[in-house]
């Protein structure tokens, strides 16, 4: 009935997985739990306990997929009909987080469905503030606003979709660094017509990356952008960094953004790592590295 599927890197996944096999015995359903790390190095010993629970395993590649290539991977191995794809540093917000799942499996409606995600409302220490205020406002949306825009607005971090579907249409392959897969992976759905369900059964997205590390990783995913456009291979992309570059270049002020970017890069850096960090001059530093990018 269900594969519940969670790719893993560096991250001690056995209590998710505790978690989840107690609501899938109460739901009396067939399952599976498939834990597949991606060539990291870290809580190998406590991922390891995984494979003494019934219906669970977990395994480690040789080299690293990159997650879209790890998750098609997990897809092939799952053996029922419905893939719970969730992230290894999730976890759900209810006890009857998988009975809400399951109920949906029984409308012939819902093919690929959203359950959404939250952020810890206590603020952490200083050096996560830039991670959790942007989960909190860019991220936890709710069921309403998340309707709006049904494909570009859901995640594969918590996402229940029918393996045929998926097995039809998985992540991109040459897509392995990181960054903007999701975005990529609807698309597709959406050009292929499939409009992703949403429902309000969130998960708690656990762990914060440091200020400095987030910011790292968002060059890194937009320079995995920048090659994403340049292959011209997904032309209708929902994004707004993407669509503004484009009217930025029309005005003839990409370059100028660019230059921008690089002069004030250093005290816009110095905000972002504070205590009270501004989103708006967090999406003008993702724009000016774009253009900066694409010059």
């Amino acid at each position: 009935m269900l594969s519940i599927l969670i790719p893993t890197y560096n991250y001690n996944v056995f209590p998710l997985v505790s978690d989840l096999h107690k609501q899938c015995l109460e739901c009396e359903i067939e399952f599976e739990i498939l834990c597949q790390d991606d060539a990291s190095n870290q809580f190998l010993e406590e991922n390891l306990k995984i494979n003494a629970i019934e219906n669970c395993s977990f395994s480690r590649n040789d080299f690293n997929f990159g997650r879209g290539k790890n998750i098609n991977s997990l897809a092939e191995k799952a053996k029922f009909e419905w893939l719970l794809i969730m992230d290894c540093d999730t976890f759900p917000t209810q006890n009857d987080f998988i009975k809400k799942y399951v109920a949906t499996t029984n409308n012939p409606k819902f093919k690929v469905v959203f359950g959404g995600i939250e952020y810890e409302k206590e603020k952490p220490e200083k050096e996560k503030i830039l991670r959790w205020a942007y989960g909190n406002n860019r991220e936890s949306l709710s069921l309403k606003i998340r309707n709006e825009k049904p494909n570009s607005r859901a995640l594969t971090s918590n996402l229940l979709i029918q393996k045929e579907l998926f097995i039809k249409n998985p992540f991109d392959a040459s897509i392995t660094k990181y960054g903007y897969e999701d975005l990529c992976f609807m698309s597709i759905l959406g050009i292929n017509n499939i409009k992703v369900s949403h429902i309000d059964n969130p998960t708690f997205h656990l762990n914060l990356e440091t200020s400095v590390i987030f910011l790292n990783k968002t060059k890194t995913a937009l320079e995995n952008l920048a090659f994403i456009v340049d292959s011209k291979i997904y032309d209708t992309l929902d994004s707004k960094i993407v669509s503004t570059h484009r009217l930025l270049q029309k005005c003839m002020l990409a370059k100028l953004m660019a230059l921008f970017f690089k002069k004030s890069e250093a005290k816009i850096r110095t905000n972002l790592l504070s205590e009270n960090p501004s989103l708006f001059l967090f999406n003008i530093y993702k724009l000016g590295y774009y253009c900066n990018l694409k010059k």
